[in-house]
């Protein structure tokens, strides 16, 4: 691990996500206590301005690939140019936050290093000079440590694991231009990108999840799932259940099928507690339960339960909420 550690600092329209913070947070407390520096690497258009902001989250050097081709996400564009800086850079760690762009780029990326990957990591660790990581298996029903055997190591960042650091505004980095050949040689252009609408919390990203199941009986009652977590400031997600029957869109699906999360505050709101549920919010830090089966298996993993009709409850939490808001 002789050149430290290299973040892939993932950014859209011009910013930085939230998990890019924390796994340049996670990054640099690694390099500190390797003795080596930080790198980053962001890639896009019209974000140079963003290699200050990583220079304020530890990274002594910044790559930066600011050409009009990758405005857009492209597998193919940003895995040869994230391939070329590792190759420039050298590191021994590699990182990048497990979400959907993360876990759709690292893939590529290692392969053709030919190196390994260890993907939705809950935990890093320096034992001795080596680098493992913790990350789940088998749908979360039991937790891995993993050591490589190859470097660099890789590794994705699960988001609201790792907390993001306070930045320090005094830091500078050395910025190196790269990618303005690769784009050349790209065989796709992506034209456009389906957007969710602005203004909504992104699932992953956020501290307060509320989710509905099949208690809610129908689509026409998601409404109560939506108003509780915008009174909550919050996202609104879904079990598959749901997504299956068609009620709400796949990009609210929490579990093995759909994204995982970790907020600090899940409410379950009419969901039995499926394996397949539980594997995408089990890292919650606090898990609260609605439903009216005593029985349901969600109860086993909630540090809060209420046993009743959601229909009644949750209406009734939404109003309390916006009540002690105002107050």
């Amino acid at each position: 691990m002789a050149n430290g550690v290299l973040v892939f600092a993932e950014q859209r329209d011009g910013a930085f996500k939230k998990a890019t913070y924390e796994a340049l947070s996670e990054g640099h407390r690694l390099a500190a206590q390797l003795g080596q520096p930080l790198s980053a690497v962001i890639i896009g258009a019209n974000i140079g301005h963003l290699a200050t902001e990583a220079a304020h989250y530890g990274a002594s050097t910044v790559y930066v690939a600011d050409v009009a081709p990758l405005a857009k996400y492209s597998t193919d564009g940003y895995a040869k140019v994230l391939v070329e800086a590792i190759q420039t850079a050298q590191p021994g760690i590699v990182l990048a936050a497990a979400t959907a762009m993360g876990k759709d780029l690292m893939p590529r990326v290692t392969a053709r290093l030919d190196v390994s990957l260890a993907s939705d990591v809950t935990e890093t660790h320096i034992n001795d000079g080596v680098f493992t990581v913790v990350r789940p298996v088998y749908a979360g029903k039991a937790y891995a440590t993993v050591s490589f055997r190859r470097t660099p190591a890789a590794a994705t960042l699960r988001p609201n694991v790792f907390p993001a650091a306070t930045p320090d505004t005094s830091r500078t980095a050395e910025v190196k231009s790269i990618g303005a050949t690769i784009v050349d040689a790209l065989q796709a252009k992506v034209t456009d990108i389906l957007a969710a609408a602005k203004g909504k919390i992104e699932l992953t990203e956020a501290s307060i999840v509320v989710s509905g199941g099949r208690g809610i009986k129908g689509p026409e009652n998601y409404y109560l799932i939506q108003d509780l977590a915008d009174a909550l400031g919050g996202a609104a997600g879904a079990s598959r259940a749901v997504v299956d029957a068609g009620w709400v869109d796949h990009s609210h699906q929490v579990g093995q099928t759909g994204k995982t999360v970790s907020p600090t505050l899940y409410i379950a709101c009419g969901i039995s507690g499926a394996i397949q549920h539980l594997a995408g919010m089990s890292s919650s830090k606090f898990i609260v339960a609605i439903n009216k089966d005593p029985e349901a298996p969600i109860f086993k993993i909630a540090d809060y339960g209420i046993v009743g009709d959601l229909f009644e409850v949750v209406p009734r939490l939404t109003e309390q909420v916006k009540a002690l808001k105002r107050n």
